[in-house]
């Protein structure tokens, strides 16, 4: 009975941290997964809200990657296909926005 209180416990006080986690965008957990020394909650979040006003969740997906892999935004932001085209003018709109909105966070 003892264990199951103290699992009860833990389960109910890491289920809010867990949940703020679940419902951040990509662009949120992969800015606070990343080794930037500048990442916070609140600049991560405010740089998601950016990308939700100018990326579909697709675009969010690939444009998460990039903290992961630079190089591949050089390689899209390079590319011959029309999609990497057209993602790359949204996502430069959503850049200077979080830019621009972001800077205080």
């Amino acid at each position: 009975m003892k264990y199951l209180t103290i699992l009860t416990v833990l389960v109910a006080l890491s289920t809010p941290v867990f949940a703020t986690f679940a419902e951040a965008g990509p662009i949120t957990r992969a800015c606070l997964q990343s080794d930037r020394k500048a990442a916070s909650r609140s600049l991560c979040n405010c740089i998601q809200k950016a990308a939700n006003t100018h990326l579909s969740r697709g675009d969010q997906r690939l444009a998460a990657s990039f903290f992961k892999d630079p190089h591949k935004a050089q390689e899209i932001r390079q590319s011959d296909r029309r999609s990497h085209e057209v993602f790359w003018k949204k996502y430069r709109a959503f850049g200077s926005t979080a830019e621009t909105y972001c800077r205080r966070s």
